[in-house]
Formats: structure tokens, C-alpha cells, sequence
């Protein structure tokens, strides 16, 4: 059994085809069809059956992608801890994030932490809660910021960084979109642009107008905060969204309006897998992120800036 053999199986099943694989590895589809056919003769299974045009792993070709996954993401970090044992300064840390904090806060504190370390590379990953916990537990990344904070999962461990209140966002042309302040049961009978299922803020917000008496009744549902954000400045209904999502400017902006009765949080934490030794550049990084974010809330300073 070879290397190549398993990041040929792993990508065929992450893309489940060989052409599309044969294309990422920049190989001929021939070369990565033997390598399989190679794999499953020496194993003495079939990993891969046909579904379609697309291949779908059989389920100990399930069994088998998931030790490869986690023996490939170990073999990175090897590689990579020996990189930085040779310049620690030159090393790359893989972070995930959910897509509300892609706009401003990840491009921002990265810009900072590469002013004292030039030479550190990033590798990024964006996804909704459950990917973002599955990529810190399988080690496909470092380190994640993630929303809510999951306070009850043992295979992780990590920090509240900050949390963030939650604004009401209106078309401009709204009756409450001039005030300065508004109870969340005010928008009772409004229509709701939500995210959709699998994303951390639909919870809260689902969460907060049932705590206000109501249940909010759903127009559209969305994967971005611009998505939600134009849905509402075109008049679609109404939202809520963290003020860090407001950072973005562009042609259509809904009005932002504070909630109270109940007001309206998120955390947000930076989380690591329980069981595993962060590489000394993710380490570094780990800390920088600590201090950046408790030196802004001791000078009440916005995050970002």
C-alpha cells in the first residue's frame, strides 16, 4: 500500500469521480483508476460502487475514507511540525470559520498577526457549525471560531473571544426603521428572512422570538449574510444579524435597528481539539488570538479595527 494510493482514494471520495479527482491531483484518469483498482485488489474489497455518473463509497469504503482522512491530516501535521521545528516563524495554520466572521474579523486579525510573522501561511475553511466541529475533531483545521460556543462537547476545548449583539435589520422603507430602539415583538407579524437549517444564527434567532412570544414566520431562508442582508434591503421581510455583519458596505443596506426585551447575543469562541497538541505556529497564533481579543474588550475597542 502506498501513499499516493490513499491520497488518490481520498480525494476520488471527497469529489466522488475520478475525472473531477484526476483534474485536482493534475494526473490522467487512467493513473488514478489503477491506483484504485491497485487499492481494492490488495485490500480485497470493493471501496466504490457506482451511483450514476458519480461513485459512492460502499460502507467500508466509508469505514476506510475516515482512517484515511485522520492518518493524511496526521501526516500534514508531522510534516508541518517538522517545518517549524526549522523556522517556526514559516509554518501554516489551518483555521475554519463560519461565514458571517469572513468579511471583516478573519481578513482583520490575520492582516495583524502576519505583521509581527510575515512568513506564517493560512490555510481557510468556511462552514456552518456542525462541518466546523467535524474539521476540528477530524484535525482538517487547527483551530476554529465558531457561534455558539459549544459549551458541552468533550472532543473539543477552546475560549469565548467575545459576544456580539444582534441587531434587527428593516427595509429602509419600514415603519420602525427610524428608531433607535425596538422590543423584538414589535416584528410579530412581519415576514422573516432566516438562515437555513445547520446554521448557528438561526437558532438564536429562532430562540429569542419565541423568548419575545412568537414564532417567527419564515419568507426565505439563506446560506450568507449578504443573502440575508439584501433579501431585507429589497423589502423581503426582516432579520436579524450580528453588527459585525454590517462592516460590508453595499448599494442596498437594510436599516439597523438595536433590540431589546429580550436583547439579542451570540458568543463567539476559538476551539481546538481537546485531545490534540496544537503545532507551535497554531500555538502562537492560539495566543495572539486571546490577547487581541481581551486587549479590545478592556478598551471597549471594536474587534476589527
Amino acid at each position: 500500500m502506498e501513499l499516493r494510493q490513499l491520497q488518490y482514494f481520498l480525494k476520488v471520495a471527497q469529489k466522488e469521480h475520478v475525472t473531477r479527482a484526476a483534474e485536482e491531483l493534475h494526473v490522467a484518469q487512467s493513473a488514478v483508476s489503477r491506483q484504485i483498482h491497485q487499492l481494492e485488489q490488495e485490500l480485497g474489497v470493493d471501496l466504490f460502487m457506482q451511483k450514476g455518473r458519480n461513485l459512492q463509497l460502499t460502507p467500508v469504503g466509508q469505514l476506510f475514507c475516515k482512517r484515511v482522512e485522520s492518518l493524511l491530516n496526521e501526516l500534514d501535521r508531522s510534516v508541518a511540525e517538522v517545518h517549524e521545528f526549522l523556522d517556526p516563524e514559516r509554518g501554516e495554520i489551518r483555521i475554519g470559520f463560519p461565514h458571517s466572521l469572513g468579511t471583516h474579523l478573519i481578513p482583520s486579525i490575520v492582516a495583524e498577526f502576519r505583521r509581527h510573522y510575515p512568513h506564517v501561511k493560512f490555510r481557510f475553511k468556511q462552514g456552518a457549525y456542525p462541518s466546523l466541529i467535524k474539521d476540528v475533531i477530524s484535525g482538517e483545521v487547527d483551530l476554529a471560531f465558531i457561534s455558539p460556543f459549544p459549551e458541552n462537547d468533550g472532543h473539543v476545548a477552546g475560549d469565548i473571544v467575545m459576544t456580539e449583539e444582534l441587531f434587527a435589520i428593516l427595509p429602509q422603507n419600514h415603519p420602525l426603521a427610524g428608531e433607535e430602539v425596538i422590543r423584538l415583538e414589535q416584528l410579530r407579524e412581519e415576514k422573516f428572512v432566516l438562515f437555513s437549517q445547520g446554521y448557528s444564527l438561526r437558532p438564536i434567532v429562532w430562540q429569542a422570538c419565541l423568548q419575545a412570544g412568537f414564532k417567527p414566520q419564515i419568507a426565505f431562508e439563506g446560506g450568507e449574510t449578504d443573502t440575508i442582508r439584501g433579501l431585507v434591503a429589497a423589502g423581503m421581510g426582516v432579520s436579524l444579524l450580528p453588527e459585525m455583519a454590517f462592516y460590508q458596505t453595499n448599494p442596498m443596506q437594510p436599516a439597523q435597528v438595536r433590540v431589546v426585551e429580550p436583547s439579542v447575543t451570540r458568543t463567539v469562541g476559538l476551539i481546538h481539539r481537546a485531545d490534540g497538541k496544537l503545532p507551535l505556529v497554531a500555538r502562537s497564533f492560539r495566543t495572539f488570538l486571546l490577547t487581541y481579543f481581551k486587549d479590545r474588550q478592556q478598551n471597549n475597542t471594536p474587534v476589527g479595527s
